[in-house]
Order: structure tokens, then C-alpha cells, then sequence
């Protein structure tokens, strides 16, 4: 059984507002909740007028509140830019109030460019090489572990909670996938981003994991555009939104996602097409037997427990069909138990 899982960037489609956008991912949390989605991400951008999603912890909260089982999470926090002490304490909040349903997933992106990071840190330089070692502090002030010989020994992350939110590096290289194997969590490799040697990644997150607290065993999920209607022609359609939204996000400026019919009003230059055909590797489009079809192969390829899928498209009616048509293709239980990363 392939499991299924959604990751949502809060897209502003053009035309709307942040604030429609932000309604329609509270619907859509319902939807996939009700579909048997088991887990519900939400991303951190910053300084792009596309993405809704600044603050993934606040909205968490919300999604957590609308909802009663699916897990929630974040796709992630952008750990570099902050104390793990703090992050931290905010997980433990949120599983207080929600325990047994917090995913906190992790990422080393500096979420925008050098100002905007300089913006967030408010001034401080701090270097993306020390994500490592900031994963292994929020993971001691976690189990309240922290070595006696460490600079915050003795500092406590409030409130204390009886039950750990679930630990996520998100990753596209090796280096990502080692180290979630020594820190032995979960790890998500994000073929959305980059869809070149996720095989690799994955194959050495599995061989080198060690088992920790958190898990005993290695576990996986994997992040892929998909895009499903109930004709190839159609899904091929809203697809070229997302192919244009991916143009608009590499040039920056306005990130918001194209109509259809502002795309079919825009010329592209030769080098744009030949992105476009760079990018749909990163992808899946297609009628409910192509799509079945492509994410089959793509578990095959890598062999991992679940996907996170992301429909960044215009159209949020076809977007919502597309994740009923998937829940369809693969039907999902109505909750999952989970223990030690094994669904039972």
C-alpha cells in the first residue's frame, strides 16, 4: 500500500489574496483528513509574495485546532535561522495541546536570499554548516539530555510534555540523509526540489541509521509534484501552471501562480521551454492510470514508506480533485496507528 501525505505551500493563486490562500489550506487539511491523508505539512518561505506560509508553527496551530486526526507538521522549520532552544519549546507546546499528532520537520534552506536571511537572524551571520549540530541540540533539549559539558546544560524547554513530537530532516543530498541516520530520525527526501540522487540518499539514510530514542527504525517519505484529473489532457493543462509558477519562483519578484489562460497569453523564450522540460522530472501529471502508474515506479526507484504530495496549481477545485482522485487510486485507512514508526 502506498501511503499518502500532503505537503502545502499556501499558494497565491493570481487573482486571490494570502488570506484565500490561507483559507483554502484549512480546507484542504479537512478534505485529506477525511480522504485518510496521514499526515498534513506546511512550509516556511519568506520575502515572496507567492507563498503565504511565513510562519509554519502558528499555522500548525490552527490546522492542529480544524482537525482532530491527521498529524500535522511542518515541511519545515528553517532551523538555521533560529535558536533550537526555541523551537524547542514551541514544539513542546504544540504537543501539549495536541500530543501524538506533531510532526516537526526540519530544513537546512535559508529560506531567501542573503538580506532576507540577514532579516530573519536580525543581523547575526549564522552559517548554514551548523545545522548538524543545531538538530543535535533541539533533540537534547527535546529529551532533556543535553550533555553536562554543553553551554545550555541546565536549561529546560517548557512545558514539559508527556509524549515527543516526530522528528523530520528534510533533505535532497547524502549529506542530509547521514545525518538523520545519526541522529536516528526520520528523513524526507524532497524530489519536488531536486529529483537526482534521492536512490542514493535514501539507500545510505537506511544502511547507516542508528536506532535512538525517537525510533528504532529507519523511515522515509518522499515529496513530488502531483497533478491528477480524470483526463491526461486536462491534468497536462493545469500542469502548465505549475510549470510556469516554477519559472516565476527561479527568476523571483512575483511568485504568485499564473491563470491558465494568463499562461496561454505568455510566450516563452527557447531557454524557458527547456527548463520547463528540465523541470517535469520533478513531477507527476497525468490521467488516474499515469499517475498510479508514475508513483508505483517512483516507490520502486526509492523505497520509501510514504509521499508528500504538492499540487501548487491555479485551479483549486481541479487541485482538491487531484487529491481525491489519488486518495481513489490508493484508498487510505480512515487513522492510522503509529508505534515506533510502524503503522499498525
Amino acid at each position: 500500500m502506498i501511503k499518502l501525505s500532503v505537503l502545502d505551500q499556501s499558494p497565491v493563486s493570481s487573482g486571490s489574496t494570502p488570506k484565500e490562500a490561507l483559507k483554502r489550506t484549512i480546507e484542504l487539511a479537512k478534505l485529506t483528513e477525511e480522504l485518510g491523508y496521514h499526515r498534513f505539512w506546511v512550509a516556511e518561505h519568506h520575502n515572496t509574495n507567492g507563498l503565504a506560509g511565513s510562519s509554519p508553527t502558528l499555522l500548525m496551530t490552527h490546522l492542529a485546532s480544524q482537525t482532530s486526526r491527521i498529524r500535522i507538521g511542518s515541511g519545515g522549520v528553517l532551523l538555521p535561522q533560529y535558536s533550537p532552544y526555541k523551537v524547542a519549546e514551541d514544539a513542546q507546546l504544540l504537543e501539549n495541546l495536541f500530543p501524538n499528532r506533531i510532526d516537526l520537520g526540519l530544513g537546512r534552506s535559508p529560506g531567501g536570499d542573503a538580506l532576507t536571511r540577514l532579516a530573519l537572524t536580525d543581523g547575526v551571520r549564522k552559517s548554514l554548516n551548523e545545522f548538524p549540530r543545531q538538530i543535535q541540540a533541539l533533540k537534547g533539549h527535546l529529551e532533556h539530555n543535553l550533555p553536562s559539558d554543553h553551554p545550555y546544560y541546565g536549561v529546560t524547554a517548557y512545558p514539559l510534555s508527556e509524549t515527543k513530537p516526530e522528528l523530520w530532516h528534510l533533505g535532497i543530498n547524502k549529506r542530509g540523509a547521514r545525518s538523520a541516520a545519526e541522529l536516528g530520525i526520520s528523513f524526507t527526501f524532497g524530489h519536488f526540489i531536486y529529483s537526482v540522487g534521492g536512490q542514493e540518499a535514501i539507500r545510505h539514510y537506511k544502511q547507516e541509521f542508528i536506532p535512538s530514542s525517537y525510533q528504532s527504525k529507519p523511515k522515509t517519505n518522499v515529496c513530488v509534484f502531483v497533478v491528477c484529473a480524470e483526463t491526461t489532457e486536462e491534468a497536462e493543462e493545469h500542469a502548465k501552471t505549475l510549470d510556469d509558477w516554477l519559472l516565476k519562483v527561479a527568476k523571483g519578484g512575483d511568485t504568485t501562480v499564473s491563470s491558465i489562460e494568463e499562461v496561454h497569453n505568455r510566450s516563452y523564450s527557447e531557454e524557458e521551454l527547456k527548463k520547463i522540460s528540465t523541470n517535469r522530472p520533478r513531477m507527476i501529471v497525468g490521467n488516474p492510470a499515469e499517475v498510479k502508474q508514475g508513483l508505483i515506479g517512483l516507490q520502486q526507484k526509492y523505497d520509501n514508506d510514504e509521499f508528500l504530495i504538492i499540487t501548487n496549481i491555479h485551479d483549486y477545485e481541479a487541485k482538491k480533485k487531484s487529491y481525491e482522485l489519488l486518495a481513489e487510486l490508493f484508498p487510505q485507512p480512515s487513522f492510522f496507528q503509529e508505534k515506533d514508526g510502524v503503522c499498525e
